[in-house]
């Protein structure tokens, strides 16, 4: 039994020695964590619509941050919750070089179709999401990059 624990032990410990590439982990320091970061960002009007989720971001100065808004009003189910969040999460992830000095605030606004996606985590509601979010994402990295243009040319 013990030769079980130790197999099992030298395993995790190879498996934990392995560190991610810096660009395949999302930091604490890259979320909005306190009613007062997402507050400062929420008072902002916002950026872009998508038919389920909204968008909105403001200047920080500092690395960019994502704030992520997925209420039980509108995705009821937590299996459904948790879909919304990782693929956003990831998304950002990815592309979190382009927002830098920025919070970036994205929240669900609208329930999801139940008649054509019964299932909480299915992959045309994966899907559907992931595209959303994608686009969102595309259009405030456009919204960034115009206003950082704007600023440094009035500098």
């Amino acid at each position: 039994m013990s030769a079980v624990r130790s197999d099992a032990g030298k395993a995790a410990a190879i498996a934990g020695s392995i560190p991610l590439p810096a660009s395949a982990v999302f930091p604490k320091a890259a979320r909005l964590l306190k009613t007062d970061e997402f507050s400062s960002v929420f008072r902002l009007r916002p950026w872009r619509r998508t038919a389920h989720f909204v968008i909105y971001g403001k200047p920080t100065g500092r690395d960019a941050r994502l704030g992520l808004v997925v209420g039980k009003k509108h995705a009821p189910r937590a299996v459904t919750r948790n879909l919304v969040k990782r693929l956003a999460r990831e998304a950002f992830r990815v592309r979190r070089a382009e927002f830098a000095g920025w919070d970036i605030l994205l929240r669900l606004h609208a329930r999801f179709d139940t008649k054509t996606m019964p299932s909480a985590a299915s992959a045309p509601l994966a899907a559907l999401c992931a595209g959303e979010i994608r686009e969102l994402l595309d259009r405030a990295a456009r919204e960034v990059a115009r206003r950082n243009a704007a600023a440094a040319a009035s500098d």
